[in-house]
């Protein structure tokens, strides 16, 4: 899956959020001072050509949706982040975080227990 630029995720933001919309109801989710019109509707046809978005068509009007879902894009994401920058370790990746005190200690036993969770899940699978 192709990465999003700032811009092309900060549409699809919106448009997870909304789940369909129109370029004048995806501007009207962006802080002042709000891009152009063109500028969004540019986007959202970048974002059609990567496959991330579909549209409907209203004559002249285009209402548009996400084909890939928030979750498809964050796994790809995330794989990628971690396959570049911890050497396809999420162990790494968290030892980092822990490291550099990003990760509280509650937020540490929490994903102890997500960990212990997910490990009886997949011994009771076996």
């Amino acid at each position: 899956m192709r990465d999003l630029t700032r811009a092309e995720e900060q549409v699809m933001q919106v448009l997870w959020k909304l789940k369909k919309g129109f370029v004048k109801d995806i501007l009207e989710h962006f802080d002042d001072p709000k891009p152009a019109y063109n500028t969004v509707s540019t986007i959202v046809r970048i974002l059609q050509d990567k496959g991330f978005v579909d549209h409907k068509a209203y004559g002249r009007t285009h209402e548009y949706f996400p084909v890939v879902s928030k979750d498809e894009y964050s796994q790809s994401h995330l794989s990628t982040f971690v396959n570049d920058y911890f050497s396809n370790s999420f162990g790494k990746m968290v030892s980092f975080f822990a490291k550099e005190n990003r990760i509280s200690i509650r937020e540490m036993e929490e994903i102890m227990k997500i960990m212990e969770n997910e490990m009886k899940k997949q011994k009771a699978d076996k």
